[in-house]
């Protein structure tokens, strides 16, 4: 299993960014995809979630309206897109996949920074 995150890098406050995650080694189409972030210093926080077919999506209050899920399932990725990009969204970016809500041992992904700041 591989989840490989691309697209991180330093932006400014109100910029944006969209992030990937390529997944190999398993039946992606099977699995929902979430994105994670963790900042320094503070727990994990699960952003977004979309569900195997694409078709549900779920986001924390703090990104609402600003970050969009989505997913090719023919691609095998997962993307984040994020808008109006604030310094607190600073953090080492994850992909994981669950199925039936649990997150398989090594179903992570390394992580990308994102780093908004002027």
């Amino acid at each position: 299993v591989q989840l490989v995150e691309s697209g991180g890098g330093l932006v400014q406050p109100g910029g944006s960014l969209r992030l990937s995650c390529a997944a190999s080694g398993f039946i992606f189409r099977s699995y929902a995809m979430s994105w994670y972030r963790q900042a320094p210093g503070k727990e994990r926080e699960l952003v977004a979630t979309i569900n195997s077919a694409g078709g549900s999506t779920n986001y924390a209050d703090s990104v609402k309206g600003r970050f969009t899920i989505s997913r090719d399932n023919a691609k095998n990725t997962v993307y984040l897109q994020m808008k109006s990009l604030k310094p607190e969204d600073t953090a080492v970016y994850s992909c994981a996949a669950s199925i039936r809500g649990l997150i398989p041992r090594g179903y992570w992904g390394q992580g990308t920074q994102v780093t908004v700041s002027s």
